[in-house]
């Protein structure tokens, strides 16, 4: 049975036929939607490597059904820089060194960029720590991470056209 869904997908709206009504959302992106910079990691929900923006908020793509999206708005680390202009976070990251082998870092990004646009992170790292533990770096580049995320919370909070998400 095939299934057609509408995402606007990193601001372009695409219609998608699914042949297969249990496709994940994060095996679209990667293995029909060419749009690779979104990991699969332990494809259980518990590592946050698949980490997207749906309708502005968190996502664990490999537990989201793609069939279950029609008209929603999603967003990869692929829809986040404009042209050269890095996004806050991800100049963020590269700043504060928020990574060391690299694999979690669009989801850590994703997340993070989720987590200043919930506003409950602010500038305490206990609390975007805490905001950010979906997230596991096996390489352990926390601080880096903590640092990037409060960085990049700050940067957004004192130029919200910044906020390129």
């Amino acid at each position: 049975m095939s299934l057609s869904i509408t995402l606007t997908l990193n601001g372009t709206e695409r219609r998608i036929a699914l042949d297969d009504a249990r496709v994940t959302l994060l095996d679209l992106l990667r293995e029909r939607l060419d749009l690779t910079g979104t990991k699969k990691g332990c494809d259980r929900g518990q590592c946050g490597a698949c980490t997207v923006l749906v309708d502005g908020r968190r996502t664990n793509s490999c537990l989201t059904l793609a069939a279950t999206l029609d008209g929603a708005r999603v967003t990869t680390i692929e829809g986040l820089a404009r042209g050269d202009a890095l996004h806050p976070v991800q100049q963020a990251f590269i700043d504060n060194d928020g990574f060391q082998c690299g694999y979690c870092t669009p989801g850590q990004i994703m997340s993070a960029v989720g987590l200043i646009a919930e506003g409950t992170a602010g500038d305490d790292p206990e609390r975007i720590r805490e905001g950010m533990s979906g997230n596991i770096c096996r390489c352990a580049a926390y601080h880096g991470i903590t640092l990037a995320v409060a960085q990049a919370a700050r940067r957004m909070d004192n130029d919200p056209a910044g906020d390129a998400a």
